[in-house]
């Protein structure tokens, strides 16, 4: 046996030179690659009857991989969105390995065609009004940038305009109480398919826009 078809070198590169050195993704990202590996090598290892060091590459094939996505829905209660992370995760150590071996292509395939389990679409929840205040609260308003991006907020909880809409508003769009004949403080907000609403802005809201808008050009 070679170290080259040994699977733990490709692991630790995978983790230390890819993740880190290469993708330099974040620590908690890190970690949930890692805590996947943490739980697919014993299991593997008891599944082939053989240490967790004299696991080979192809030790850990599809039907392992399967049988291991199994057993996390059935012994640990995981749900379609935590196994497809796990997979995702062990896919992404296929592709790093065959992208450094050619002769691990065929195993690679194998196991990029798992397919993921389909999930419902996670629950959008929203904080309560107490939650929102603090938050708000908490940002600091000591530099200009962060008063805007303190006002931004304000705009998008005080809307409900998605980021999208937010960035596309201008001045013109913006009635701060100075058009006669209209309710004070409002907004035009373009929505998708050119759709249009009018939304009423808090005072407050409007304290925080003037400073920003005033001296601007309509467009």
């Amino acid at each position: 046996m070679t170290e080259h078809a040994l699977l733990g070198p490709w692991v630790r590169r995978f983790l230390l030179e890819h993740l880190v050195a290469e993708r330099n993704l974040a620590a908690n990202t890190q970690r949930s690659y890692r805590d996947t590996l943490r739980l697919l090598l014993p299991f593997a290892a008891r599944s082939a009857r053989k240490g967790v060091d004299r696991l080979q590459v192809e030790d850990l094939s599809a039907a392992r991989v399967r049988a291991f996505l199994g057993e996390l829905g059935e012994k640990r209660g995981c749900g379609a969105a935590t196994c497809n992370q796990r997979l995702a995760t062990i896919r992404s150590l296929a592709h790093f390995v065959s992208a450094r071996s050619p002769e691990h292509v065929p195993w690679c395939a194998e196991i990029r065609s798992i397919s993921f389990k389909k999930a419902p679409p996670p629950l959008v929840s929203y904080l309560e009004k107490a939650e929102m205040d603090a938050l708000l609260a908490a940002a600091a308003l000591d530099t200009a940038q962060s008063r805007r991006d303190h006002a931004l907020l304000l705009f998008l909880y005080n809307t409900g305009a998605r980021a999208d809409e937010a960035a596309h508003v201008r001045v013109m769009d913006l009635d701060l109480g100075q058009t006669p004949g209209r309710d004070p403080s409002s907004v035009l907000i373009h929505g998708k398919g050119n759709k249009q609403r009018r939304c009423p802005l808090w005072a407050r809201t409007v304290t925080e826009l003037l400073p920003l808008v005033s001296g601007h050009q309509p467009q």
